[in-house]
């Protein structure tokens, strides 16, 4: 298998997404999950992403669409197109799988995933992230990163636009 086709090959649709994570579940991996626009990648983005797979040993990536970030971010957002985005991930080592989603919240992803850890980056509050009550009901953990300062997508755009 060619590296394009290893990257391609780790974007899947939920149905498969489900399928996939049943059978990793059968022989015993720890999944984790993890969602974002990831519309710019940045130090920020990877440091986190890094650790997130840290805490087991499949890391799944849910993606905004870009009708979704759209609906978060307002205008002019995303920068990169769902596509692109999904495809910049999957290239990543520390990801191994990245399903795309076009609700307002990560909620049916997660419960289409069932994480082992559900992961969220500092700006979050155990209490403010979606689906952290479901994962804790069947006994999974949820776990929150903190920031690496001085990296923002917002603050990268601002830094663009005023160059």
């Amino acid at each position: 298998m060619s590296k394009l086709q290893w990257i391609e090959n780790k974007i899947i649709s939920r149905d498969a997404l489900l399928h996939h994570c049943n059978q990793l579940r059968t022989i015993g991996k720890k999944i984790v999950f993890t969602n974002g626009c990831f519309d710019i990648l940045h130090r920020g983005h990877l440091d986190y992403l890094a650790r997130a797979a840290d805490f087991g040993n499949i890391l799944v990536a849910g993606v905004n669409t870009d009708a979704s970030v759209k609906r978060l971010k307002g205008e002019g957002r995303p920068m990169n197109n769902e596509q692109d985005r999904a495809f910049q991930l999957a290239a990543l080592l520390c990801i191994d799988t990245v399903c795309l989603f076009d609700e307002d919240t990560p909620e049916e992803l997660i419960r289409t995933v069932r994480p082992d850890v559900l992961v969220k980056g500092g700006d979050y509050t155990i209490d403010k992230i979606v689906g952290a009550d479901f994962v804790q009901q069947y006994g999974g953990s949820v776990e929150i990163i903190p920031f690496v300062p001085g990296y923002s997508t917002s603050a990268l755009i601002a830094n663009i636009k005023k160059l």
